[in-house]
């Protein structure tokens, strides 16, 4: 990225800057010794050319909507088209929570994000002696496919999309919309959304669990090919780092598990559906963390899809573009948050 003649003149430099900085000190003692990240990376005192000097801007960096995808899928990304803005929403019962859906629609959301309660996520009714205390907790209670008639009451379904937080029961939740959709005269393939049905991140940091990690992987490659043969528009999958993060992990440790668990996901797809990369990857999705330190979380972000690109097309052998994209969701963290 720069000649060796900048490359000499910047080491000059910095020597130069480096004696100043020890005049400096020994005038007056540092307020600090060590500066780092959230995650514990040290933060050097400068930068300059010489800590990217091996690095090729075609190669890693690149342009928007370009491989590596660096920058980002879209070669305008967001100046084109913002963000879709849900608020994540599950308020007890499901009269309440349509009524919060319609109130956030009117209020200029444009998709809805599902939050359900403790029970339903562990695929408990609310009749279940173990969901006693837990009812409407954190979350909208569903049961049947009558709740999610009244949930989902009046609502657009095929013009708003629909992401929900659903991890063991994710196909019964998922096939409880199918079902609504279809009753309401909207074909699958107009409808669009997310279930997160990640199970890897709930074996690592969540903990709703149901069942043991290999029927918990075979049940998600069902739904992936049932999704891909059936209803094209929807993710059925959020390969999520988010939790992992809020468990604890660092920035790296996020990433590492995530893209470990993407890898999990995809090779299982592969080998025990027969399904041509192909024709499932451009609907996986993921779902991130964004903690307090923001060119931390900048950088995590941009390896993350850099990163992706060249496991799908390199390990994967994927051959459309579309396959090498890692279309994320985030959300702040909430374990940064004050009281």
């Amino acid at each position: 990225m720069f000649t060796d003649e900048t490359l000499r003149q910047t080491c000059e430099g910095r020597k130069e800057w480096e004696r100043e900085v020890e005049k400096a000190i020994k005038q007056k003692s540092e307020r600090k010794q060590r500066f780092s990240t959230i995650s514990d990376l040290e933060i050097k005192r400068i930068y300059t050319p010489e800590d990217v000097k091996d690095s090729d801007f075609e190669r890693d960096i690149g342009y928007p909507g370009f491989f590596p995808f660096t920058r980002g899928c879209q070669p305008t990304m967001y100046r084109g088209k913002e963000w879709t803005f849900r608020m994540f929403s599950g308020m007890g019962s499901a009269e309440d929570t349509n009524k919060r859906w319609h109130l956030l629609l009117k209020e200029g959301e444009t998709g809805l994000s599902t939050a359900f309660d403790f029970p339903t996520l562990m695929g408990y009714d609310s009749d279940a002696s173990r969901a006693m205390g837990e009812i409407g907790k954190c979350g909208v209670a569903i049961d049947t496919l009558r709740d999610f008639e009244i949930l989902t009451d009046k609502i657009p379904l095929e013009a708003v999309t629909t992401s929900m937080t659903i991890n063991p029961p994710a196909p019964i939740l998922w096939a409880m919309y199918l079902a609504v959709a279809e009753k309401s005269g909207v074909s699958w393939d107009k409808i669009g959304g997310t279930i997160q049905n990640d199970m890897l991140k709930e074996f690592i940091a969540q903990k709703t669990l149901m069942l043991p990690p290999e029927p918990s992987i075979k049940i998600i490659s069902d739904t992936v090919e049932f999704g891909t043969k059936y209803i094209p528009r929807w993710n059925t999958i959020s390969i999520s780092g988010y939790h992992i993060r809020e468990a604890g992990s660092t920035a790296v440790q996020e990433l590492a598990f995530t893209l470990a668990d993407g890898i999990a996901y995809v090779q299982d797809v592969i080998e025990r559906k027969k399904l041509d990369v192909d024709s499932f990857a451009p609907r996986l999705s993921f779902f991130f963390n964004s903690h307090l330190d923001f060119f931390e979380e900048v950088a995590k972000f941009r390896a993350a899809r850099r990163m992706w690109a060249r496991i799908m097309r390199d390990r994967f052998k994927a051959k459309e573009p579309r396959s090498w994209w890692m279309r994320f969701h985030t959300q702040t963290a909430g374990c940064s948050l004050t009281a």
